[in-house]
């Protein structure tokens, strides 16, 4: 009997490839049949591809070991700057009384004793009253990427009490000092536990707010409102659960009835042209987010070229060549049988049209390539935002996957790398999420450790590539969720100490690299679809703790949301919940009111602590691709989900308006006067416009698809190749060419 190696695991395995041909050639042999395979396989023999080499799997308990042992040393420096600070002071008081032996025994024992203190923790002591100084006059001056920032350091209220931007702690021994410089520092500062950043961004508040429904015209619009009289404009994009599975707009009966719904329909790069017209992708004080996982690099390139393709219209406006440009475009579209693809309805307040000029085109097209090529280095060394695209949490939590989960990696791995080739300094490759995570169960905890987990893991991978980790740490981003329990209130500055601990004391990074940078939004699932109007209570105070603990960007949600897609005049609300916190409530202009609270000092340890005992149950299960295998963390996810809802069902864990507190009328139910849902003149606008792209390049997108696969199976890199491919083909066609060489996801049972 004949026996074939195989690793069924594994997308276009050799083994299996070969068991396939003998198999087919065996049916044939027995039964006549005519079921020859076009199929060609090598003779190679299968063997494991390892996304992180076996040596590396104890890489989380090496940053669990490394963390014990960073904190156990501040313990012991902290007890010799204590026992110093207790010999200066008795030398002090023997100077006084003139105990010259006593006092030449106590210098000697000091002059010994601080050859024990590392010569890093005697230069903090030593600034230390300089660092006090600095924040306690008129102003202070920091760089970033260096740039010269000055920013007065005090607020003055009503009342008129002047009072500091950045509280410091009042100790005097030099123990206290240490350990709270080692351990919480001011923001902008090793380890960043207060945040990663000296003061707060003037004139950008943290708000993000998450939008998406119908086409892309609608949700433009949705885009401009949440923007109006904002000084910034960070956007949040929700795709439908169609574009999610990188599929295109259909009449299919699985598909038709999901266009535009719960999510913006995305699928091609005039959609995302439409989708962000009227503001200058390139703009410092724009940034845009999608929250998008298995097409993740396909949306990524949309996005860039549409960011390329509004900067060569500014470029063509500033130089009056829009008759000259125009004529080409004609002339491309003369023996073409497709009309020009056209924003449909009218453009809403504050649009001013840019993005407009060139749908149905590209840059290239109608520019000279080396002002075009200028133009796109120019654009992508600048473009602000975050694409989500973190595949591990969506096998443990999420379930939008598409291609394998190998594959998957790989295509995240290409985008990184071609970020790092090409100066993209400003967008971050991955968001990396425990929303999701939180949202399908999982306790504070637990999702804090998975989604670190995950990111430890991006940074094995991208090593293991031959990235080096001060090119590729600066575009990684975190995204978490905020509830109500105790936990979340030091969720962020947890996740900021344990990175920072990890990239410098393990890792070797940079500055920048040991800076985590996240994006929170309140818990949906703290939203009941009873006493809605509660919910923005509970919203508020989940708010209260993300801006207090100094957060980078914040969504909040609709009190409607447990019920109904938001209504502006719900959405107005969210976002007026953080507009008051930031604008009006005055401990909110202070940058650091949780540090010097006992409690919030305590949870911090204990978080800490928690996340990486946890670290150490993964690694036992082969690191966070093993234990995915075994599926663990769904399990642990499920779990917890479970306590939590028995909790509630019987009242131990008091909800208000829900299982206590009940009105009159017991309490029920909202069921929504209107669900907000794509009409059928949107779904046929989508369909519309994807044939029309579909035939205006049938010529071309046959050839680039075949490209890109091939680039695919040379292992060179995709993301270079989509940039082009975007330009002419859907994101259906190119997720089924892809299929083809990367393989379909397939959950491990």
């Amino acid at each position: 009997m004949p026996v074939y190696g195989t690793i069924a695991s594994q997308f276009n395995d050799p083994g299996m490839n070969q068991l396939y041909q003998a198999i087919m050639a065996k049916l044939v042999e027995k039964t006549g049949t005519d079921l020859k395979s076009g199929f060609q396989s090598g003779d190679e023999m299968s063997e494991k591809i390892f996304i992180i080499p076996p040596k590396r799997t104890r890489y989380l308990s090496e940053i669990s070991e490394t963390i014990r042992n960073y904190n156990d040393t501040v313990e012991k420096q902290k007890t010799i700057a204590q026992q110093l600070y207790g010999l200066d002071q008795s030398i002090e008081v023997l100077k006084k009384q003139d105990q010259q032996v006593a006092l030449e025994a106590i210098e000697q024992a000091k002059k010994q004793l601080e050859l024990d203190l590392d010569p890093h923790n005697k230069k903090l002591l030593e600034e230390w009253d300089e660092k006090k100084k600095k924040y306690a006059g008129d102003s202070f001056t920091y760089e970033v990427r260096g740039k010269e920032i000055k920013v007065e350091t005090s607020n003055t209220s009503l009342s008129h009490t002047k009072f500091p931007k950045v509280s410091l702690p009042r100790y005097e021994a030099w123990g206290d000092v240490l350990k709270w410089s080692l351990q919480e520092n001011v923001p902008g500062e090793y380890p960043y536990t207060a945040g990663v950043f000296p003061f707060k961004r003037k004139g950008e508040d943290p708000t993000r707010m998450f939008a998406g429904e119908g086409g892309p015209e609608r949700t433009n619009k949705r885009f401009h409102y949440v923007s109006m009289g904002l000084p910034a404009a960070r956007l949040s994009t929700a795709f439908d659960s169609v574009t999610l599975y990188g599929e295109d707009p259909d009449y299919r009966p699985d598909i038709y009835g999901k266009i535009g719904n719960s999510g913006v329909s995305i699928c091609c790069l005039d959609d995302a042209k439409k989708l962000y017209s009227g503001f200058n992708l390139c703009d410092p004080t724009t940034s845009v987010s999608m929250t998008i996982n298995g097409p993740a690099a396909t949306i990524a390139a949309f996005f860039m070229n549409a960011a390329i393709d509004q900067q060569c219209e500014l470029y063509i406006q500033e130089n009056g060549l829009e008759n000259e440009v125009e004529k080409k475009i004609e002339e491309i579209y003369k023996g073409l049988d497709t009309p020009r693809p056209s924003y449909n309805g009218q453009l809403p307040e504050g649009h001013n049209g840019l993005g407009l000029m060139l749908l149905g085109v590209t840059g290239d097209q109608v520019l000279p390539k080396e002002v075009y090529d200028e133009i796109k280095v120019r654009t992508l060394s600048s473009v602000r935002g975050t694409v989500q695209a973190d595949i591990l949490k969506e096998d443990q939590a999420q379930n939008t996957c598409i291609f394998s989960t190998e594959f998957s990696l790989r295509l995240m791995g290409d985008v990184q790398q071609y970020f790092i080739d090409h100066i993209v300094r400003n967008f971050y490759s991955v968001s990396i999420s425990g929303y999701h995570i939180a949202e399908a169960g999982a306790n504070p905890i637990s999702q804090l450790a998975f989604t670190l987990a995950n990111g430890f893991t991006f940074v094995e991978y991208y090593l293991s590539r031959g990235m080096d980790i001060n090119k590729f740490a600066p575009n990684l981003s975190f995204f978490f969720s905020n509830g109500v329990d105790a936990e979340y209130a030091v969720i962020g500055r947890v996740a900021r100490r344990i990175w920072a601990k990890a990239m410098k004391e393990k890792y070797g990074a940079d500055d920048r690299s040991q800076k985590l940078k996240y994006h929170i939004q309140t818990s949906g699932r703290s939203l009941h679809a009873q006493e809605i109007d509660f919910n923005d209570i509970r919203t508020t105070l989940q708010a209260l703790y993300a801006i207090y603990d100094n957060c980078n960007s914040l969504h909040t949600n609709a009190y409607d949301e447990a019920i109904t897609t938001p209504t502006e005049g719900s959405v107005r609300r969210a976002m007026a919940i953080q507009l008051i916190i930031n604008k009006e409530l005055g401990l909110a202009k202070n940058e650091n009111p949780m540090q010097g609270s006992f409690i919030v000092e305590e949870l911090t340890d204990l978080v800490e602590e928690a996340v990486m005992e946890e670290f150490d149950r993964i690694t036992e299960r082969g690191g966070v691709l093993g234990a995915m295998e075994s599926m663990y963390q769904r399990g642990k996810i499920q779990e917890e989900s479970l306590y939590y809802e028995t909790k509630k069902h019987t009242g131990e864990l008091p909800i208000i308006g829900v299982n206590t507190f009940l009105s009159s009328k017991g309490s029920p139910t909202i069921i929504p006067d209107e669900v907000i849902r794509a009409t059928k003149e949107e779904k046929e606008a989508q369909i519309a416009n994807l044939e029309s792209l579909k035939e205006r390049n049938k010529d071309r997108s046959m050839e680039l698809l075949k490209r890109l696969q091939e680039v695919a199976l040379k292992n060179e890199n995709t993301f270079n190749e989509l940039m082009e491919t975007t330009k002419y083909c859907s994101l259906g066609q190119i997720t089924h060419a892809m299929f083809e060489v990367g393989g379909q996801y397939r959950r491990n049972m």
